[in-house]
């Protein structure tokens, strides 16, 4: 059966049994990660849903709990914005959990204003990429429990907008810009799935990044006015001849495909898009495919060595500068 740009969530697990498989989505009471964690609920999974928020949690995990009829989906609270309570959190699950078959790394922010964690890095890189390259670092043990676990990391053609600023990834010594960071994130993404799997491949682990494409439903925009749209739209200008959005189950396709389809197997490092390889594509003014910058190991491991010692620095309790 081939997947596509149509194909539905739903599509992917439908005649799966995923009894006795354990699942963490990061970002799962709401959009991609709720429709990605209801499906794998329903097909038998435990599932554990992380979120910033109890009261969201504990309604997006009744309202699931109503949809599956599964009682094996549990809610997390975290703050992506700390790594300390990414690190207390990472903690308790290596004591709770036998094993983790897989992780949907899903949650994120896009084009935010200007903004730093509790750690001092820049909002979009430090919960889009460093909160969950340190989640998932720290996991390790559970993924090496399970036989062939597998981690997807939510990007977007945004990656498209900017590469990484290796020695200002944090905005520190130059001017912010909404879309530059959420492109460096996006980026960030990408090459953090290529990095994981170069360090994993050989231990039975895949790391893949899946774009979901744009996509109707999410939240992440709700913040953005029609403005603040005209410079992705100036750098993007492909998104203005889009017909139709996604819709969530659509969405969440191609994520399920990387996290559970026999046809990955043994494959990782991979950019994926409407449940497809994506092809190389380096125009950076079309928002399909994936630039071939993104797929340079060399920058993968630069940005593994940036990013410990970002996470060491942070842990070690160093301040960085602060601007407005």
């Amino acid at each position: 059966m081939s997947f596509d740009t149509h194909t539905r969530a739903w599509d992917l697990v439908r005649d799966l049994d995923l009894s006795g498989k354990i699942y963490l989505v990061t970002g799962g009471t709401s959009g991609l990660g709720k429709e990605s964690a209801r499906c794998l609920a329903a097909r038998g999974a435990r599932v554990l849903v992380l979120g910033s928020s109890a009261e969201r949690g504990n309604a997006a995990l009744a309202e699931l709990r109503a949809a599956t009829g599964s009682q094996s989906l549990h809610f997390e609270a975290v703050r992506l914005e700390s790594l300390r309570d990414v690190d207390r959190l990472a903690s308790r699950l290596l004591e709770q959990l036998p094993h983790l078959d897989g992780v949907i790394a899903s949650a994120g922010i896009m084009a935010t204003d200007f903004a730093r964690t509790d750690d001092g890095l820049e909002c979009q890189f430090g919960i889009n990429h460093i909160a969950h390259h340190r989640l998932i670092t720290r996991l390790l043990p559970l993924l090496r429990q399970a036989a062939a676990a597998r981690v997807v990391l939510l990007t977007s053609g945004a990656h498209r907008l900017a590469g990484i600023d290796f020695a200002d990834p944090n905005f520190e010594h130059r001017a912010y810009d909404r879309w530059t960071a959420y492109g460096q994130s996006k980026s960030a993404n990408v090459l953090f799935a290529l990095g994981l799997d170069q360090h994993l491949a050989e231990e039975g682990i895949r790391a893949l990044a899946v774009a979901p494409g744009v996509v109707a439903g999410t939240n992440l925009h709700n913040h953005l006015t029609d403005a603040d749209f005209v410079p992705l739209l100036e750098r993007q200008p492909g998104l203005r001849q889009l017909t139709r959005r996604k819709s969530t189950e659509e969405g969440a396709a191609s994520i399920l495909w990387a996290l559970l389809h026999p046809q990955l197997e043994g494959c990782g490092g991979y950019y994926l898009e409407d449940c497809q390889v994506a092809l190389s594509n380096a125009d950076p003014l079309n928002h399909l495919g994936v630039m071939p910058r993104v797929r340079d190991v060399a920058q993968a491991l630069q940005l593994w060595t940036l990013s410990e010692r970002l996470i060491q620095q942070a842990l070690a309790g160093e301040q960085r500068e602060v601007r407005p």
